[in-house]
């Protein structure tokens, strides 16, 4: 109903549009709009040719190879099996928690218990917990289910210092009990509930290509009593799923996901890929070093990157996060989620540009670079309609609505190839996502050293004169990179001109 609405309205739109729709200054805001719109657009229609050409020719076949493996692997279990049949791999699964209600934890353990008695190889649980009460929770839950001896839950708890120093004291965790090089860890959230089958879909994968180091899955979110939020997760990961079919051609990703993602044993409790967890940085030439509080995703995922494993997104497998929203408030909320993804975003994609083309692809290396770049194009056209609409008349507002309205909407209903249905908010969301995402991207850009966990309230302490002098840095930066973007598009729109005629006088 939402969606025909929208649709309503933006036939009345278009039906009662002003004559200057027409009038001849129009041609220079379409031409602005229309020169960002074409690069824009011929950018997803590629993701979007990509992600098709993945999901319907490349991935069945190994989909096929792969799901004959994991019937090899549930033969190798049986007590008559051919001993030259390869066995299943063990398979650890470090989870972390921290203040998720108990529903959830119930509910993601319980999913996780029957997934793991479904694999036909030994499965260990690590969770890394910081509450004694989930402690508790789960020693009375394993009691009741009575998985298989196979099966095995090993409880760990920390201190309150974060996600990255649970993950590492689970993988550490994991390299004490000696694991095979092949054998698969699984790196979730405690929020993160996986579908019947989801080990024997993917873990094959990793036994198909000997050099793939992680892979991912699809992904959803199951958001109760908040429809907007439900809504805009539902749209991101749509976008996600469209966009990772299409990295997934060339077998490299953008982030490890933290929800739930899969890697080789060898990789996993290398020294350096858990060092790099609990421990990373960068040095910023005006904020000096930062070390990273959040996004150990895309730790992870540069240590992949930097040593040439190949990374894998398996698009017939969905997970589902039991989503809380941070705040009541949705502008609020997603203003919270929003500086914590753009910032690990910008914080790790610096270091995986400088590696070039020839060592991640020039695919991947591009989509990197369009990142960076997207994240001012969302303003062009905006700016170039308040700025025709104060030269030449207020109603180019009206062309604006008409342009974001109609392109908004097709891009929505081209998610209908990753998604059977669409929302009804899908369009308005989506143009929120640009330009206020925008807005926030921009604003992180130039303030990478701000983090904070959405959940654990947990920020990095700075001195109070050093950070002092970051803010006013940061405002300057800011404020001089907006003008500049202003002053382009003034000059692109006419509202501003060059001088026809430049005398220089020198005295004698």
């Amino acid at each position: 109903m939402a969606l025909l609405v929208y649709i309503l309205a933006l036939s009345a739109v278009a039906l009662y549009a002003p004559d200057t729709l027409w009038h001849p200054a129009a041609t220079e805001f379409i031409l602005v709009i229309g020169v960002v719109g074409v690069w824009r657009y011929g950018w997803g229609g590629i993701h979007f040719l990509r992600a098709l050409l993945y999901r319907h020719a490349v991935f069945p076949d190994w989909r096929r190879r792969a799901d004959r493996l994991a019937v090899r692997f549930a033969e190798a279990e049986t007590p008559t099996s051919d001993p030259e049949i390869s066995p299943a791999p063990q398979l650890f699964v470090v989870v972390t928690s921290y203040r998720i209600p108990a529903e959830t934890t119930v509910a993601v353990y319980r999913s996780l218990i029957e997934e793991a008695e479904r694999w036909p190889g030994k499965v260990t649980i690590v969770a890394s917990l910081v509450e004694p009460a989930d402690e508790r929770l789960l020693k009375l839950l394993f009691r009741r289910l009575r998985p298989a001896d196979r099966v095995r839950l090993v409880l760990q708890r920390l201190p309150a210092r974060g996600k990255r120093d649970a993950l590492a004291a689970g993988l550490r965790a994991v390299a004490r009990r000696m694991p095979r090089p092949d054998d698969v860890v699984v790196v979730m959230d405690g929020d993160t509930l996986l579908a019947p089958h989801t080990f024997a879909r993917c873990v094959p994968f990793f036994d198909l290509f000997p050099r793939v180091g992680g892979l991912t899955t699809d992904e959803d979110a199951l958001v109760q009593r908040a429809p907007v939020y439900a809504q805009w997760h539902a749209l991101r990961f749509a976008q996600r799923h469209l966009l990772y079919s299409s990295l997934g051609l060339s077998r490299r990703l953008l982030a490890m996901t933290g929800r739930m993602s899969m890697f080789r044993a060898s990789v996993a409790i290398h020294p350096e890929f858990i060092g790099i967890i609990q421990q990373d940085y960068i040095d910023h030439w005006r904020l000096g070093r930062i070390r990273f509080l959040t996004g150990e995703d895309k730790s992870t995922w540069l240590w992949l990157l930097e040593r040439g494993f190949d990374m894998l997104y398996v698009p017939d497998v969905r997970v589902f996060t039991i989503e809380q929203p941070p705040a009541r408030s949705f502008l609020v909320g997603s203003t919270q989620l929003m500086l914590r993804w753009f910032g690990n975003m910008l914080r790790g994609s610096g270091r995986a540009i400088e590696l070039g083309p020839r060592r991640i692809g020039l695919f991947l290396w591009w989509c990197l670079i369009d990142q960076r770049l997207s994240m001012w194009t969302p303003l062009v056209g905006p700016l170039a309609a308040v700025m025709i609409a104060l030269s030449v008349s207020p109603s180019f507002l009206w062309t604006y609505l008409l342009w974001v309205m109609l392109t908004r909407l097709l891009l929505v209903l081209g998610l209908l190839s990753v998604r059977p249905r669409v929302g009804g908010l899908w369009p308005l969301l989506l143009y929120y996502n640009q330009v206020y995402g925008a807005l926030v991207k921009i604003f992180v850009l130039f303030r990478l050293d701000r983090q904070r966990w959405t959940r654990q309230n947990i920020t990095l302490p700075a001195p109070h004169l050093a950070d002092r002098w970051r803010r006013l840095s940061s405002t300057f930066a800011h404020g001089l990179a907006l003008a500049g973007l202003a002053t382009a598009v003034a000059f692109a729109t006419g509202l501003l001109a060059w001088p026809q005629h430049l005398t220089l006088s020198i005295p004698s």
